[in-house]
């Protein structure tokens, strides 16, 4: 094994996580929850999530055999909507396809729905010890402070001599069956716990005496990247129908777009466009309640509610459908819906 990997496997052994519900194990259906869930995601806000998902879907079978309500219904405010229709998808492809067994190698599980390369790689050398990089967002940091890799990764190619000094950096091939799980798991923890983006901790870092960025004194230069997404705000205003039986009218947002295959209440361009489509139940019965805004990784949404009482549920919109309260709260939903409705005084 190489000085770097052997430095990391030994350390992750002593100081790395080994406590997160996910970790301690080699199946892999556990490892692809986790990882498909931590993808831009916080780990304190994970657990929770994954603990209710391993529970209510012990094995992949039981996921793939779900509907795609209840799938959302439990995903509902992790965010990011589209990694739980892939996870279902996912897990349908590789019950149909593979006989309920995950692939043992990156590149087929790379096939399969919502699993790009690192988690591929992730999966196959945390559960079947394949010597293969990966290359999160935590990791990217670590290669490039270790490597002092200063290309721009907003280009694609410099992205793919990133993965070939990440991959340089593996155990090798002799010590790989042994190393992997250990070596994958401490890059994973490295990233998250002392390589940190505005305050790494180098003084504790294991790996100091390979880092260029250490020894230069300016770690918090990498990695570098010129082209950052700008943030954007959208208004929409929703229109909240309710029975006072408790039922909700609620439509399914399209693909693509905001909240996209979530159960919604229905959202509209403007004042005026709510109105009208409300006018049919009494549009002048309609109360404003206070804007809100919900953010999203790149955009602010300013959430204009106006919200309506209805008597019963005999009529309804062009598109959805009224929903009973005992039956809204296991569909998919959008956390500020979901928030909503959760905190309403008829």
């Amino acid at each position: 094994m190489g000085a770097f990997a052997a430095q990391l496997v030994a350390w992750q052994a002593q100081h790395g996580r080994n406590d997160l519900p996910w970790q301690a194990t080699r199946d892999p259906y556990r490892v692809w929850l986790s990882e498909i869930m931590l993808q831009q995601t916080q780990v304190a806000t994970v657990k929770a999530y994954f603990t209710r998902f391993v529970q209510r879907f012990p094995t992949v079978a039981v996921l793939a055999d779900a509907s795609l309500d209840e799938v959302l219904g439990l995903w509902s405010g992790l965010g990011y909507y589209s990694r739980a229709r892939n996870l279902h998808r996912c897990a349908q492809q590789i019950v149909a396809q593979h006989g309920g067994a995950f692939p043992a190698q990156s590149q087929v599980l790379e096939t399969l729905p919502g699993i790009g390369r690192s988690t591929a790689a992730a999966i196959a050398s945390l559960c079947f010890c394949e010597r293969v990089a990966i290359l999160d967002a935590n990791v990217r940091r670590v290669v490039t402070r270790v490597t002092g890799f200063d290309a721009d990764l907003s280009v694609a190619a410099h992205v793919r001599d990133l993965w070939a000094q990440a991959t340089a950096l593996l155990p090798a091939q002799e010590t790989a069956a042994q190393s992997m799980p250990s070596y994958t798991q401490g890059m994973m923890d490295l990233g998250a716990t002392v390589c940190l983006p505005n305050k790494p901790d180098c003084a504790v870092c294991p790996v100091r005496g390979f880092c260029v960025a250490a020894a230069a004194g300016n770690p918090q230069r990498y990695p570098v990247r010129s082209r950052k997404l700008k943030r954007s705000s959208q208004s929409i205003w929703m229109l909240w129908a309710q029975t006072r039986s408790g039922a909700v009218w609620l439509s399914t947002r399209p693909t693509p777009g905001v909240w996209a295959g979530l159960h919604c209440l229905p959202l509209f361009d403007s004042e005026e466009a709510l109105r009208a489509a409300a006018s049919p139940w009494g549009a002048a019965d309609l109360k404003p309640l206070p804007v809100f805004t919900h953010v999203l990784t790149h955009k602010d949404l300013h959430l204009h509610t106006w919200r309506l009482l209805l008597p019963n549920g005999d009529a309804g919109l062009d598109t959805g459908r009224w929903v009973d309260a005992d039956a809204w709260p296991a569909l998919g939903l959008p956390a500020p819906v979901r928030r909503l409705l959760q905190n309403a005084t008829l």
